[in-house]
């Protein structure tokens, strides 16, 4: 190489040192450019933008399970709705915007105000909880800062009022208050998780980051009820109670196999999806929280004792003249002079004196043993908030007075479940099952409570009431056996003792009567159109939803078709007295 050569290509090499030199010093010069830019001249524009996305944890609402029936209607069911809340720092309205969205949201005139003043240290302020979708709609366009949304979930009744007291009702923040969603609250709420998320300058949710805690939905619930068979016993007991200028009323009916609550209805009823002007009263499910003295539907229990303690057969008789009877400073009537009964027409014909004189052949504890034994004066476990034991007095000394009306009703208080769980016993070869609002996989196990051979003989009277012989003949169903029990009681006055014009009209009994399906107790307060004996009041209406019933389930009918008329033996020798 010569001397030239290489004079040049140093040269060439001291160009491209400086060539990159000068890259260099330009790329730093960016650099520096940029960090100034960004640390002062942008400075604004970059805090807004990050003040634009904004990086938080929310909490995730669980949906509430459903509730449905055994069939697996839905009874209650969670909607999506909008709520809408506003940070009061934020929110300075005109009085041009305050004025829009005070009627966007359906509020009157100052009530915004108040809200953001009294939360004036707050950042966080309902506006108004659970809008339409077109409210929400409206709100939002008039584009407010500091206006937010939130989604939530309202508890719908697709049924109503048929199925009102049994469902219950949620407060606006989803929680239970009454009823099935008030029992089963736990079950039904799920667990609330919590997630990250990227906000925009509105505070809208732009992106999920990542989940934080999982959400646990809650789970559906399934109750006993058949919704077909509620809305029926609604229809009916409805009709009654105008009918009858009644008060109100109660029916609930029990599956015979496995004690199941199938319907239970109550009046006055509520329809949960809409309280705003009900009357808390209206809320109290009273098939389990109103006791009332049961009257002659405890008598074929006391009969039962009478039998099983072996000194009475059905054909024992009992002397009931002159039609009343005077123990212990207390004079018990009948509505006539029955002369001599046996003990079967005694349940039959509904009499008092003759129960009471079966009664006193027998001690008051072991009346009262038979009356705790078949659930008087304890809960059923039903499982629904507000259930009340009764009254089942349990003394060391009775007076004959006392021993003598318990026999017949007087001086025991019970629920209409816990009337309906007894004569579920006689409908079941004399053995308790475990009532149930929820539905049953499996048969439920039970215990003995009245020996089958006296159930045998009860059941043969209880039929006999629902014939032209007893006073239960408008409970009776075409094509069907029925077993059953009036009762008529005074209810007691305000001012002490028994109100002279205030019954109680009732019926107790299940069919059909040779493999019963069905137990259904009616209960109509108050009627007062000169009719109140339960069986003119409340055995039409045990025949009106035990008809729709058993056809609605395709049970057949136990009857004879020729005859219409079903032999009985073993009923004493006065059948036609």
């Amino acid at each position: 190489m010569s001397k030239n050569d290489a004079s040049q290509m140093l040269g060439e090499i001291q160009v491209r040192h400086w060539v990159v030199l000068g890259f260099l010093v330009l790329g730093m010069m960016f650099l520096l450019f940029r960090a100034l830019q960004l640390q002062v001249l942008d400075n604004g524009r970059l805090q807004a933008e990050g003040r634009a996305r904004q990086l938080g944890a929310i909490a995730v609402k669980p949906v509430r399970g459903r509730i449905l029936d055994r069939r697996g209607e839905v009874l209650a069911i969670s909607t999506p709705v909008d709520s809408i809340w506003a940070d009061p720092n934020i929110l300075k309205p005109t009085e041009s915007e305050l004025k829009d969205l005070t009627e966007a949201l359906g509020l009157l005139p100052g009530q915004i105000e108040k809200l953001l003043q009294r939360y004036s240290d707050k950042k966080f302020v309902y506006l108004r909880r659970h809008l339409p979708p077109d409210a929400t709609r409206n709100v939002l366009s008039l584009n407010l800062p500091g206006v937010y949304t939130q989604r939530e979930y309202r508890r719908y009744y697709p049924s109503g009022l048929s199925a009102g007291h049994i469902l219950g009702f949620t407060n606006i923040d989803d929680q239970g208050q009454e009823g099935v969603e008030k029992a089963f609250d736990k079950h039904l709420s799920g667990v609330e998780g919590k997630k990250r998320v990227l906000r925009d300058a509105k505070r809208r949710i732009i992106q999920d980051v990542d989940s934080v805690k999982p959400v646990y939905h809650g789970r559906d619930l399934v109750l006993s009820i058949d919704l077909r068979l509620q809305a029926i016993a609604h229809r009916y007991l409805t009709e009654a109670v105008h009918t009858n200028n009644a008060a109100g009323g109660s029916a609930l009916l029990l599956d015979a196999k496995t004690s199941e609550v199938l319907a239970m209805v109550n009046l006055p009823d509520f329809n949960p999806n809409d309280r705003s002007d009900i009357n808390n009263g209206n809320f109290r499910n009273r098939a389990i929280t109103d006791v009332f003295e049961p009257g002659s539907t405890v008598k074929p229990f006391t009969m039962s004792l009478a039998l099983a303690s072996g000194s009475f057969t059905p054909d024992s008789m009992v002397e009931t003249s002159p039609g009343y009877y005077r123990i212990g400073g207390w004079t018990i009537h009948d509505i006539k002079d029955y002369g001599n009964l046996s003990l079967s027409r005694v349940l039959i014909k509904s009499s008092n004196i003759g129960t009471a004189k079966i009664a006193m052949e027998m001690t008051p504890h072991e009346l009262h043993k038979t009356f705790f034994d078949i659930g008087f004066g304890q809960i059923t476990g039903v499982e629904l908030p507000g259930e009340q034991s009764g009254i089942l007095p349990n003394r060391s000394r009775w007076r004959a007075s006392e021993h003598a009306s318990l026999a017949y009703g007087y001086g025991v208080a019970v629920t209409s479940l816990q009337l309906a769980r007894a004569y579920a016993i006689l409908a079941s070869n004399g053995v308790m099952l475990p009532i149930s609002i929820r539905r049953q996989q499996e048969t439920p196990r039970g215990h003995k409570v009245i020996p089958e051979d006296v159930v045998v003989d009860i059941n043969k009277m209880l039929e006999q009431v629902v014939s032209p012989e007893g006073t239960a003949q408008l409970a009776s169903i075409p094509a069907f056996r029925v077993a059953g029990k009036t009762g008529t009681v005074r209810k007691l006055s305000s001012e002490g003792g028994y109100a002279v014009d205030s019954y109680q009209a009732l019926f107790a009994g299940f069919a059909p009567a040779s493999d019963p399906r069905f137990v259904l107790v009616v209960l109509i307060d108050e009627p007062s159109v000169n009719r109140y004996y339960g069986g003119e009041v409340a055995a039409p209406v045990f025949s009106k939803i035990m008809t729709d019933a058993l056809r609605l389930r395709g049970v057949p009918g136990d009857r004879d078709a020729n005859t219409n008329q079903i032999v009985f033996s073993n009923l004493g020798s006065d059948m036609d007295a």
